[in-house]
């Protein structure tokens, strides 16, 4: 004699419930995967887009605005001190053009 266990036929409704979490829990799991994996391509896409992209343009301070122009006594005081550093050897004959031109200039 065989003694079977449990239902034959159609689960009961503990079974329905047990069948429909499985494959409830199955269907979130894999939805959370494809979720995850489609956020890790967006962020290395945006890695990869912003190593690619040029560097943003520097801004350069604007560059200072000339000064007022010098009077003419200061201008000839300056040169005048210009010629006795010329005349006493502190300034090369190079030197002095150079800082003539940059006074007069």
């Amino acid at each position: 004699m065989v003694f079977r266990r449990g239902r034959v036929g159609r689960p009961g409704l503990l079974g329905t419930v047990a069948r429909t979490a499985v494959i409830s829990g199955t269907a979130t799991a894999t939805s959370n995967a494809i979720n995850r994996r489609g956020q890790q391509r967006a962020a290395e896409k945006q890695a990869y887009t912003e190593q690619q992209a040029p560097p943003p343009p520097q801004d350069y301070p604007a560059p200072a605005p000339p000064g007022p122009p010098a009077s003419s006594d200061d201008l000839v005081a300056k040169l005048k001190q210009l010629g006795e550093l010329h005349t006493a050897g502190v300034l090369s004959d190079d030197e002095f053009a150079a800082a003539k031109k940059q006074l007069l200039g």
